[in-house]
């Protein structure tokens, strides 16, 4: 690690006492990795296809790697900074989405169904609810909910650019989501203390990442979580993230909340070749059995997800 705007020590305290040493240093070296992580985006299947994309990248001579596991993602080579991807015809017009690696994971996770009534609880700026829409081609009934003003403007503006249809955005707080609505699939992407996110040399990172946020967005968390699991369908499915790798915001909440909503249970997420080449999903491990963390490296944020089912018999809690 560098002495130049070292991590906060709050942080590197929660993670080595939350994992053992050999992974404690993985996940260190990973965020201090992080200074150099390239630009990832996605391809827009509602307005082209992932072959287009690449062909519009090596017109351009931009390099670039493909994801696995998603066909969609795209890593770009050493020395591409956005502002080259934004002076591009795909970039204006919509048929990208720059996006972490690690954020495309929870919408794969979620599988999402054309047809679903599906809830994107925290959506703003849209990366994620676009990525659902784009799986469903489209065809899913969606709500997105952002509580911010500005925040819900970004993401109607966004989702208008990618050309998603059949998406409604509600301006309003998730955790009082009225009773009336129910899902078949919801997508929380939970506000977190972004301790997988951080790059080691941020100079405002110890300002962000301390024990008052930890414990305030702990809080949000459980209540999104409760809110998350009475709205869900009897049969249907939920997918919990956040970009942290601090145990007490990933399986302490999902261990609570399983506790307290006895109709459900962790079903294991499956993502075919997620262990594949060099751009393979490099996991941490984890109490929940069935989930998945993602260690910070060099080309993903740290990131943790876990896919919740509601037994198909189970009666809708008050």
């Amino acid at each position: 690690m560098t002495d130049t705007a070292p991590l906060p020590a709050f942080l590197e305290d929660r993670i080595s006492a939350a994992y053992p040493g050999e992974v404690a240093d993985r996940i260190l070296a990973g965020l201090d990795a992080a200074r150099e992580r390239p630009v990832t985006l996605r391809a827009n299947a509602l307005k082209t296809d992932a072959g287009t994309v690449a062909g519009e990248l090596e017109r351009a001579g931009i390099g670039f790697a493909r994801a696995p596991w998603y066909p969609d993602a795209f890593a770009l080579a050493d020395g591409v900074r956005e502002r080259d991807v934004w002076e591009l015809d795909i970039y204006r017009d919509g048929l990208v989405y720059l996006q972490s690696l690690s954020s495309m994971l929870p919408p794969l996770a979620l599988a999402p169904r054309a047809g679903a009534d599906i809830l994107d609880m925290c959506a703003a700026p849209g990366g994620k609810t676009s990525q659902i829409a784009a799986l469903t081609g489209g065809a899913a009934h969606l709500t997105a909910c952002e509580m911010s003003v500005p925040r819900a403007e970004r993401l109607e503006h966004n989702l208008a650019k990618l050309g998603c249809r059949n998406v409604q955005v509600m301006r309003t707080d998730a955790r009082r989501l009225d009773e009336f609505f129910s899902f078949d699939q919801i997508l929380l992407d939970a506000p977190c203390t972004g301790s997988g996110t951080v790059r080691a040399g941020d100079p405002r990172a110890a300002e962000r990442i301390t024990p008052k946020l930890l414990d305030r967005v702990t809080r949000s968390q459980r209540a999104l979580l409760d809110r998350a699991l009475s709205a869900l369908k009897p049969g249907g499915s939920l997918v919990y993230s956040t970009c942290s790798v601090l145990p007490a915001e990933n399986e302490d909440q999902v261990e609570r909340a399983l506790r307290r909503h006895r109709d459900c249970e962790v079903k294991p997420i499956a993502l075919a070749g997620a262990d594949e080449g060099e751009l393979g999903l490099p996991l941490l491990p984890g109490r929940v059995a069935g989930a998945l963390t993602v260690c910070p490296t060099r080309a993903f944020e740290g990131f943790f997800m876990v896919r919740i089912e509601k037994g198909a018999a189970a009666r809708r809690r008050s």
